[in-house]
């Protein structure tokens, strides 16, 4: 497994190493499963995924919502698959609640979204939401972020449909096979985020955004992420491109810090330095070694 925060050359990495490995890709980043959603996710381009198989990019509609269930379940069947097959799959993104619903067999509560409650709730402000979960499910507050509005959503949505804390329906299945965690972090993030906002932009970041918002329309959710949601506040007119530009570079390295929070909490990474100029022959030694622990 290849993890990291945004920006950090997960991609590259996987890439390469899945050909050293006459391997495959199993996408965990939560956005690069919607189709058509391509500039603004950083998505592998068709060029890069020529050069070894992707799954679970370009996976569904961007109308339709994924649980984190559903995601867990399509990983593991090909994680399955690979392994009848002799193939060692490489799972590669920076979504912590993806990766920790694949390797530490994350038990979910099969709750599905509820539009009608999500909708009051979003009546609210993330504040007043938090603050109802700490009232009503602490255990799960304390794990999650003040600002993050999706968890705290899931977690009131499970509550109120179950009636139980959703801290209390949680617990771990751990997969049987061996997992090598790669986590792969730069000390030039920063710098790195910022180039990689331009190349979006030169890309056509406005240009996808524009006919995405034309065809599904504005309130679309996922418009609302990252790279679209700035770019959207241009597209209306109340901020202009050099301010996009600017919020988006602000709020990446944001996610950027809460991903790094996140990875750096987890036990066992093997932490690469994204910025070595050996990294390929450094990675695919620390790969070696691990197979030769568990003697494959």
């Amino acid at each position: 497994m290849i993890a990291g925060p945004t920006a950090s050359g997960k991609t590259d990495l996987g890439i390469a190493l899945a050909q050293k490995l006459n391997s495959v890709i199993i996408n965990a980043d939560s956005r690069q499963i919607y189709q058509e959603f391509n500039i603004g996710t950083a998505k592998p381009t068709p060029a890069q995924r020529m050069l070894a198989p992707h799954y679970l990019i370009d996976w569904v509609p961007p109308t339709v919502a994924v649980t984190v269930a559903e995601y867990q379940q399509a990983a593991q069947a090909l994680i399955a698959d690979c392994h009848r097959r002799g193939v060692t799959p490489l799972l590669v993104g920076g979504s912590g609640l993806y990766i920790q619903a694949v390797v530490q067999g994350l038990t979910i509560p099969p709750v599905a979204p509820q539009p009608d409650l999500r909708r009051q709730l979003s009546t609210y402000s993330q504040r007043e939401r938090y603050q109802f979960l700490q009232q009503v499910d602490p255990a799960s507050a304390a794990k999650i972020h003040p600002h993050d509005t999706v968890r705290t959503l899931r977690a009131l949505e499970v509550y109120y449909v179950t009636g139980v804390p959703l801290s209390h329906l949680q617990g771990q299945r751990p997969p049987t096979y061996p997992v090598l965690f790669l986590y792969l972090d730069s000390e030039f993030l920063a710098q790195r985020i910022a180039q990689r906002t331009q190349r979006m932009f030169a890309q056509g970041l406005v240009e996808e955004t524009a006919a995405l918002r034309q065809k599904y329309g504005p309130d679309l959710p996922l418009l609302k992420t990252l790279g679209y949601r700035e770019v959207g506040a241009y597209l209306e007119g109340t901020i202009d491109l050099e301010q996009a530009q600017a919020l988006l570079i602000r709020h990446t390295r944001r996610l950027a810090k809460q991903q790094r929070t996140w990875f750096r909490a987890q036990a066992g990474l093997v932490r690469l330095d994204a910025d070595r100029p050996d990294l390929l022959p450094y990675t695919w030694q620390k790969v070696q070694d691990f197979f030769t622990a568990i003697g494959a």
